[in-house]
């Protein structure tokens, strides 16, 4: 998927109703998760993410800093993700629990 026609989303837009389901490609273009929920608001969110697993079943949740994930829409207006982390990467980070 070519990432640079995308249109990265505004500040004011990265709410966890927008982001709720999106998806998140990797270095490789390739899926490795989708965004469970938001915590918190703003520019100092945590994003959690559920890696693996298959239709959410057997999916490991982590949180990753909101700024360290790129959030656009595409041509179809479906809201994504790109990020530098891979798959296994996001799997070896301590798994998330909801206080």
């Amino acid at each position: 998927m070519d990432h640079s026609r995308h249109i990265r989303l505004s500040s004011t837009e990265l709410t966890a109703d927008i982001l709720n389901g999106a998806t998140i490609y990797g270095p490789g273009d390739e899926t490795i998760g989708s965004v469970s929920h938001v915590h918190g608001v703003g520019p100092t969110s945590l994003i959690v993410v559920d890696v693996g697993g298959f239709l959410g079943i057997g999916a490991k949740p982590v949180a990753v800093p909101l700024n360290q994930l790129e959030f656009m829409r595409d041509e179809s207006g479906g809201v994504h993700a790109v990020t530098t982390w891979t798959k296994d990467e996001l799997k070896a980070m301590p798994e998330h629990i909801d206080p």
